[in-house]
């Protein structure tokens, strides 16, 4: 008896249906290892290099996240604990890194205000992160400065809809610049990557994200993005098609940075208001003449009343 005949006399013998089971199984365990594995290394990194939280992260306060629509809140999940293993099967395998970023053309005015917007948002969307997480968020923005969806400065893509209280990023809105003074060392952190993004370090590993969101929310917008990276407490995307490809970020720094924090809304035009009408002049008194004693005019010779006659009284006509 041979072998095969053997182990198929005892049932022992795979039949097709599973063998093709088992090579689904195997097929999505290699698929699902290099994502684990990419998130076990960031969290072994995490472990050895993250600060204690300070500042503004000791509070309570959501990680903001780069809304694709203002208006489309997301909305809060418990964190899973291996996030969103399912995107991550769908991660972009061609990340093509940005361009490094350049102030050839700004002012001493534009550099100081671009690092002021830049450091905050790190500070206020990823301050208790490691150093790779606040890069990552500075990449977002700067990115976004060069891509024609948006504000063509780093503080006007910072600060984007604060006039009409749908920001971006969720600082800009939600009072947390009115929360006391950011803490010195955290601060001083966030100031050192921004300096350096804005002075051409780039976050490979972002690739050409315009987008991000933490952990905690699953908004609906990132369906129509591609995912290219998890770093720190968020997750990263970008556009899909010829808009999330390098030819897309074609619009071109120039300075010109708005003066940093939330932009005020456009004010109303206010009704034309006509002057007052002039009140009117007092006619001006003609001098008085000068008294003038001068001789009594002639009498004309009129008859006194008791002269005329009743036949002629009141009948306008003159008297010969």
């Amino acid at each position: 008896m041979t072998p095969r005949a053997f182990l198929t006399r005892h049932k022992l013998w795979p039949r097709p249906r599973e063998v093709l089971v088992a090579l689904a199984v195997v097929a999505v365990l290699l698929c699902l290892y290099p994502a684990v594995q990419a998130i076990l290394d960031q969290a072994r990194k995490a472990a050895l290099s993250d600060p204690a939280p300070g500042g503004f992260d000791r509070e309570d306060h959501f990680p903001g996240a780069a809304y694709f629509y203002a208006e489309d809140a997301p909305g809060a999940i418990p964190p899973p604990t291996l996030p969103l293993l399912a995107r991550l099967l769908g991660t972009d395998a061609s990340v093509h890194p940005a361009a490094p970023f350049s102030l050839a053309h700004a002012t001493a005015t534009d550099r100081g205000r671009a690092l002021q917007c830049l450091t905050a948002a790190i500070y206020y969307e990823a301050g208790g992160e490691p150093v790779a997480g606040q890069r990552a968020v500075a990449q977002v923005i700067l990115n976004r400065v060069r891509h024609p969806a948006f504000p063509a400065t780093v503080c006007g893509v910072v600060y984007q809809g604060s006039d009409v209280a749908h920001c971006q990023f969720s600082f800009a809105c939600d009072g947390a610049l009115a929360r006391g003074m950011p803490d010195q060392a955290a601060w001083s952190r966030a100031l050192g990557v921004a300096a350096g993004a804005l002075n051409g370090v780039v976050m490979r590993d972002v690739g050409l994200a315009t987008h991000y969101h933490s952990y905690a929310v699953t908004p609906t917008w990132n369906r129509s993005l591609v995912l290219t990276a998890a770093v720190g407490a968020h997750l990263f995307h970008r556009w899909q098609g010829a808009g999330g490809t390098a030819a897309a970020f074609h619009q071109r720094y120039a300075g010109g940075e708005p003066v940093p924090g939330p932009l005020q809304p456009a004010a109303p035009l206010a009704a034309i208001a006509l002057p007052a009408p002039r009140p009117a002049a007092a006619p001006v008194a003609a001098p008085e003449k000068p008294a003038q004693h001068s001789a009594p005019e002639p009498e004309y010779g009129l008859p006194e009343a008791s002269d005329i006659l009743d036949k002629w009284k009141d009948s306008g006509k003159p008297l010969r």
